[in-house]
């Protein structure tokens, strides 16, 4: 088998991955196109580690890692959408940005009116 078969089929997963990370808005599209990418690199370290004869197999070890990592961030990303999803009602990518929390605000300007003029006395 010719190395470059492999070689094209993980570009054109990792292209179509890449896609749908910068196209899309939805949090879960993006999340299973990052899983294209991961898959994209896993095929490739297989392809590569049987191209080179390696005799203890290193590709496809780092490939069982990288499963699993895959399948941690895949649970922990899931878990982050539905909370999004539940609190806001979609789960909208460019919205994500509006989770972070307001400065804070000093005593004096978040006290009502009666304090600031108890405060001016």
């Amino acid at each position: 088998m010719h190395l470059a078969y492999p070689a094209v089929l993980a570009v054109l997963l990792f292209c179509t991955g890449l896609y749908g990370v910068l196209a899309r808005r939805n949090a879960i599209l993006v999340l299973m196109s990052v899983e294209l990418m991961l898959n994209a690199v896993n095929l490739n370290l297989v392809a590569f580690d049987v191209w080179l004869r390696d005799t203890l197999h290193a590709g496809q070890a780092l490939t069982l890692f990288i499963i699993a990592i895959a399948a941690a961030e895949i649970g922990i990303g899931l878990a982050i959408v539905l909370l999004v999803h539940r609190n806001r009602g979609n789960s909208d990518v460019d919205r994500l940005r509006d989770l972070a929390e307001p400065a804070a605000v000093p005593e004096a300007e978040a006290a009502g009116p009666a304090q600031k003029a108890e405060a001016a006395a």
